[in-house]
């Protein structure tokens, strides 16, 4: 395990140095209780997410650490370009496979990954949206092993959700600890709305005229994330809107508002494909928009992200993105995948089958923590429950190494100790790429665990990235 603040030999590392003096006068004693009033603030300001079908209370604090994670300028500006690299490849690819398939034709993908993907939508074949953009936030999770090794555990190019908890952790850091931020060695993340309403504006559709109308359209109270939608919405400067305070007439969508019906330009949505449109997709649908996607897809409304932009983010298509590097920009992986084996290949298969104990096994369309197995912490019995179910659909599955991810200090039973991290960063794609320093690190907080989903009980942390 490469431990971020002490490294591999020990040593305190530069980057927190700052870390290392802050946490030596404070005391254990004066953190524990400022994370105390951290939860207590999280709480009356209802940061919550929603977890249904457990019991008990489903509004839930996701449990922030106070010890920030650093990076080095050096490291970010790696990690800067290799997302930015992997989110002009996604977009590539999906505008290629929703066009001329040339990635498919030359046999660099199999067809059938995309075509048979839940997430392909036929409906969008020939569609164009603006600037040739599919996906306009694209979270991309990395995972640390080494000094310099940075690893892509998986894309998101739907609504990658979290983004909330990077703005809101910053500013209770910035509340409880203002002396830690007065060199100003530490980058801002707080543009981050603007430079979101901006990529927004800047995919208006051809219908537009003027100044764009942008709306955040969520499903409502009950949705798990929807604390995020109300805030993005209300830092944007934008129109919070559910489905029903929409309508379509003459290919153009309108908002219902105390004035009157007001055009809408640009819909960010975090709403699924399937319920967008009840016309065009499941009818009884409840949450969507009667003749939204043909307002799309004639140019009178722009959807971000794209309905089907879910089919670049499938970890079956996962292990195909360093291809797609290559083959769309021609450039090398600045950031490498981790290794991936798809059970759909029958000698992949076999080795997973022979050597699930010692690796970690996912649901090709499974998210959130759920539907995994990790071999080293299973029982025989669960591994053996987990193989048939892999033999009944191997296609369905994929399989890692179980990574040494890195591990930072963290505030656990009231004594600082390390735990696993992961970190997603937030890359905005318009007319222009966006990617403010920072993202979402999310912390194991249990000893050992290497699950750091909050719906596992997993934690969140500042993420700092020192200034040059």
């Amino acid at each position: 395990m490469f431990n971020e603040m002490s490294g591999s030999d020990g040593k305190l590392r530069d980057p927190y140095a700052g870390i290392a003096e802050w946490l030596e006068s404070s005391g254990v004693d004066l953190l524990n209780r400022r994370s105390e009033e951290a939860e207590a603030i999280f709480r009356r300001i209802g940061i919550t997410f929603a977890v249904y079908g457990e019991g008990g209370d489903p509004e839930r604090l996701i449990p922030f650490d106070l010890i920030p994670r650093v990076f080095a300028a050096a490291e970010w500006r790696r990690l800067d370009r290799g997302i930015r690299q992997r989110a002009r490849a996604l977009n590539a690819f999906l505008y290629d496979v929703y066009h001329r398939g040339e990635i498919l034709r030359a046999g660099i993908v199999p067809a059938h990954l995309v075509y048979r993907n839940s997430a392909f939508l036929p409906e969008m074949m020939g569609v164009k949206p603006p600037g040739r953009v599919y996906s306009h936030i694209v979270g991309i999770d990395i995972v640390r092993t080494g000094a310099d090794d940075f690893q892509v555990l998986e894309d998101n190019c739907r609504t990658p959700s979290g983004v909330s908890y990077m703005l809101e952790n910053r500013e209770i850091m910035m509340r409880m600890f203002p002396e830690l931020f007065d060199g100003g060695g530490v980058e801002p993340v707080d543009d981050y709305p603007d430079a979101l309403r901006k990529t927004l504006e800047e995919v208006a559709p051809p219908a537009c005229k003027g100044d764009p109308t942008c709306v955040v359209m969520t499903p409502g109270p009950l949705n798990s994330a929807y604390y995020e939608h109300s805030f993005l919405a209300d830092l944007m400067g934008v129109e919070l809107v559910e489905p029903q305070d929409l309508f379509v007439d003459d290919g153009l969508v309108w908002m219902r508002t105390t004035r009157g019906p007001q055009r809408v330009d640009v819909i960010y949505r975090r709403i699924d494909d399937d319920y967008i449109d009840p016309l065009s997709f499941r009818p009884d649908s409840l949450l969507g928009v009667p003749g939204l996607f043909d307002a799309y897809r004639a140019g009178g409304v722009t959807l971000c992200s794209a309905p089907g932009a879910g089919v670049a983010d499938d970890k079956a298509i996962y292990t195909f993105v360093p291809d797609m590097i290559r083959f769309y920009l021609g450039e090398k992986p600045i950031l490498d995948n981790v290794p991936t084996w798809r059970c759909a290949e029958t000698d992949s298969c076999k080795y997973v089958l022979e050597h699930l104990d010692e690796l970690v096994v996912k649901e090709v369309h499974g998210s959130g923590g759920y539907g995994m197995l990790i071999g080293p912490k299973a029982t025989k019995e669960e591994c053996e429950a987990y193989a048939k179910r892999i033999l009944a659909d191997p296609s369905d599955f994929i399989a890692q190494p179980t990574l040494d991810l890195s591990a930072t200090p963290t505030i656990s039973g009231g004594v600082v100790s390390p735990r696993h991290v992961d970190f997603r960063p937030y890359c905005l794609v318009g007319q222009e790429m966006r990617l403010v320093p920072g993202g979402l690190t999310r912390v194991a907080l249990r000893e050992g665990s290497l699950v750091v989903n909050s719906s596992q009980g997993g934690g969140v942390k500042d993420t700092w990235v020192l200034s040059e």
